[in-house]
């Protein structure tokens, strides 16, 4: 009987231990790090928009996602579910690039079929689309999400490349890499803390079915599109609803800035102006009192105690009052009888916008707080690195603090190419790859110029942010596309490219910065000879005979997105948008290229080119690099075959003393570019 239980006993042993150590194992894979180069925090439009970008070159990343899905903060914001992002699918072009232009919604890919018109047509779209667009971008191009992963810790350390993060999530699992990218947006409530703020409803958790709000006072703390979309949303049930904030209101069309009001939102600003019992006040949020008064003698409410708005200047001080009630000389009515908010408020709705959430970040890896939007932002270099924190970079809303009420970088049609763009800083710096050029003839720069100005997306929606940088080499240029114009002294570090002692162009879209009516008489300039008076949007080009130096930049004048010029031009705004109108932007534009390049840029036809080869030393450099160089090297083949060697060789040449060979793989100039034709490429 001894001998049969032994090996029973054994086996039991052996399974014993065996489940033991595949417990401990499985264990350790949970609770392990899992190591990548690229770590991708947020599965946002940011997020995703970077993961394609590193996808595309086979990078090793991983997204990492809290939610079941991507986009979730659409699942619930705006909570009134209309998009005021412009979604203008019928522009009667079919250039993609140009479309882009007006389409706010869609991310950037290689796929020309994958935008968000396929999810929906409207042109404010549902909030509840742009998940599904999400979603369907990470299925068709394969994206690496990680769901249900909700980091709560981040850390630095040292490691052999320099430095690595490490992020904690819920489970205590570890994910370790290089460089950490982070997509997570803004989505805590920004709140002011005042006497009664906890009386103070916030617009993360309203009720948004207008009959709640039937026959009610209601008082709306903020001026942004949230606070105009929640009193749009109640404006016919509602007694009455005032609106108050420190500011007053700004809106999107006068000031340029897509974040500030939009007309979309704006009803309550007619029932204010056409004096229908709803209005606008400001006041330091600081500086108020919420409180109730019960009211001795009467019925008390059914709704409840009344809201009053107070001023902390009349209020006795809170030990000596009970609880979050106030007496009548208390009240900024005892001593101003017609102030303006006198009357009891049945509900207070906070309405001020989110903030970035810092609380994630251990101190050696906190970005810091950035100096403008009052903190509620990260600080982050030119090229969207964090202060401080090397090697993790900020994307979408939460890089916005660079161009924070100036630009576009807080907005899904302003950071995909914010994106695309710390994606080129990323492949230069820790893979070697140059920032993408296209190598141009000089005569062949401003056909190139107008094609830009009049389809490229990313310049026109990143206003004085982004912009072209052309490297003059002479005969040839290298043309560079969408750089980060703050980090222009850094321009070489950050891109791979040199600049020569011919100098470089850079092309900007911007505003004038003039404050005009802009609905007045006069709003538009017309006149090329005046077009630095511009008011609207429109291309400017700057040109340094040497790269602007970081001094340079701070010393540059206000308003001004860089440094000043050795030569400016401005291209007169266009009602169009196009700017190919020959008189009035390719002359003017021509003009200033051949003072910059210092040739002559002008086109001619066979004829005038074979009489200038006739009767001058050096003909038109688009002669030589054009009709001249296609003849000569017609001539060549048709001397080598004889077994005979020329004489005289013709080359490509500028009065700058620039004399390098051609490229062969570059087509001839074409036609003149001063024609007038539409350059819809």
């Amino acid at each position: 009987m001894k001998k049969v239980m032994e090996p029973n006993l054994q086996c039991f042993m052996v399974f014993t231990l065996f489940g033991f150590v595949l417990t401990s194992f499985n264990e350790h894979l949970h609770n392990g790090t899992s190591h990548y180069s690229y770590c991708v925090l947020g599965a946002g439009p940011a997020g995703l928009q970077m993961g394609f970008f590193l996808s595309k070159a086979k990078r090793d990343y991983i997204i990492l996602e809290r939610n079941s899905g991507p986009g979730s903060f659409f699942n619930k914001y705006p909570r009134h579910r209309k998009l005021i992002s412009i979604n203008k699918i019928h522009t009667g072009r079919s250039n993609r690039e140009f479309n882009l232009r007006h389409d706010w919604n869609s991310l950037l890919s290689d796929r020309p079929d994958l935008l968000f018109r396929r999810v929906s047509e409207e042109f404010y779209p549902p909030a509840d689309a742009f998940p599904r667009y999400l979603s369907m971008f990470v299925k068709e191009l394969g994206l690496k999400v990680k769901y249900g992963v909700d980091i709560g810790r981040i850390r630095s350390m040292p490691s052999a490349a320099g430095r690595s993060y490490i992020l904690t999530d819920q489970h205590a699992a570890d994910y370790s890499c290089s460089i950490l990218l982070v997509a997570t947006g803004l989505w805590v409530p920004q709140e002011v803390e005042f006497e009664g703020s906890d009386l103070v409803e916030g617009y993360e958790s309203i009720s948004t079915n207008p009959d709640d709000y039937k026959d009610q006072a209601v008082l709306i703390l903020g001026k942004g599109n949230s606070a105009f979309e929640t009193a749009q949303s109640i404006l016919g049930r509602a007694s009455r609803v005032h609106m108050l904030s420190s500011s007053p209101v700004r809106l999107a069309w006068q000031t340029h800035y897509v974040g500030d009001l939009r007309a979309v939102n704006n009803e309550l600003l007619d029932t204010y102006q056409l004096k229908s019992l709803d209005g606008l006040v400001e006041a330091h949020l600081e500086d108020i009192v919420i409180a109730k008064q019960e009211e001795s003698g009467r019925r008390r409410s059914k709704r409840g105690a009344k809201l009053y708005l107070g001023l902390q200047k009349y209020m006795q001080s809170s030990d000596e009052r009970s609880g979050s009630t106030v007496s009548r000389e208390e009240l900024p009515a005892h001593y101003i009888d017609n102030f303006p908010l006198r009357k009891p408020y049945d509900r207070v709705i906070r309405c001020l916008g989110f903030r970035f959430n810092f609380s994630i970040f251990h101190s050696s890896a906190c970005p810091p707080h950035s100096e403008n939007a009052k903190g509620r932002l990260p600080g982050v270099t030119a090229w969207y690195e964090g202060k401080n924190t090397p090697g993790l970079f900020l994307l979408g809303t939460a890089s916005h603090s660079r161009d924070y009420r100036a630009s576009a970088g807080g907005f899904v049609h302003g950071f995909r190419y914010t994106a695309r763009a710390v994606h080129r800083v990323l492949e230069y710096r820790y893979h070697g790859n140059t920032w993408p050029s296209t190598r141009l003839m000089t005569t062949q720069l401003m056909s190139w110029i107008l094609k830009r100005v009049g389809e490229a997306s990313g310049p026109y929606q990143m206003f004085e942010m982004l912009g072209d940088v052309i490297l003059l080499h002479g005969s040839h240029c290298e043309y560079v596309e969408e750089f980060l114009l703050q980090a222009l002294p850094q321009f070489s570090s950050l891109s791979g490219h040199q600049v020569s002692n011919h100098g470089l162009i850079v092309v900007v879209m911007q505003y004038g910065k003039k404050k005009i009516d802009f609905l007045g008489h006069g709003r538009a300039e017309t006149e090329w000879k005046r077009a630095w008076k511009s008011n609207f949007l429109h291309p400017v080009l700057y040109y340094y005979d040497s790269l602007p130096t970081e001094q340079d930049m701070r010393m540059r004048p206000h308003g001004w997105p860089l440094p000043r010029p050795k030569a400016i031009h401005h291209m007169v705004e266009d009602f169009l948008t196009e700017w190919d109108a020959p008189l009035s932007h390719i002359q003017p534009l021509r003009r200033f290229l051949e003072h910059c390049v210092q040739t002559d840029l002008r086109a001619f036809s066979a004829e005038t080119c074979f009489r200038s080869a006739l009767t001058h030393r050096k003909a038109p450099l688009f002669c030589q690099q054009g009709y001249l160089n296609h003849h000569y090297g017609q001539r060549r083949r048709c001397v080598n075959e004889a077994g005979q060697v020329p004489a005289e060789k013709v080359t490509a040449g500028t009065s700058l003393g620039a004399n390098p060979s051609l490229p062969n793989y570059l087509a001839p100039a074409g036609a003149s570019v001063s024609s007038g034709l539409k350059l819809d490429l």
